[in-house]
């Protein structure tokens, strides 16, 4: 009897986005895309008691320990290591840089409803502190 080898496992990502203040970021982003923030404090925990991390190097956020500089939403569906928090799946990972934006973004994330809920979409986003900077309708399609 012959096996056939088994499908490799999906590749599980986190796309890393400069920030100067990461933990604002993870709130939108997280609420935008209704992720998880995740959580970070066992493992926290494990690294300050073991001297591995300096007490300046976390902030409390949500009332629970978390990485000053960085910080990661995730997938709900996803799994995730429960010793650190740290999702196995899709992930935006914020990380704190000191310089500020100079030049125009790179990247963007487009984010799709579904069809006739993009006015609802927008709304909610903007309740969450968005800005719509431009309404577009071409024959190519639309957006905001």
């Amino acid at each position: 009897m012959t096996q056939t080898p088994a499908s490799p496992a999906p590749v599980h990502w986190k796309l890393v986005i400069d920030a100067n203040d990461p933990h604002t970021q993870a709130d939108f982003w997280a609420a935008a895309l209704r992720y998880e923030v995740e959580d970070n404090s066992v493992l926290i925990g494990k690294l300050l008691g073991f001297g591995a991390l300096p007490e300046e190097a976390t902030v409390e956020f949500h009332g629970r320990r978390a990485f000053r500089d960085l910080v990661a939403v995730r997938h709900p569906e996803d799994p995730y290591e429960e010793e650190s928090g740290t999702g196995l799946g899709r992930r935006l990972l914020f990380q704190r840089v000191p310089e500020t934006k100079t030049v125009k973004n790179r990247l963007h994330l487009d984010l799709h409803p579904g069809q006739g809920r993009r006015d609802e979409e927008v709304a909610r986003l903007e309740g969450l502190g968005a800005s719509a900077l431009r309404r577009v309708k071409e024959q190519g399609g639309e957006w905001v």
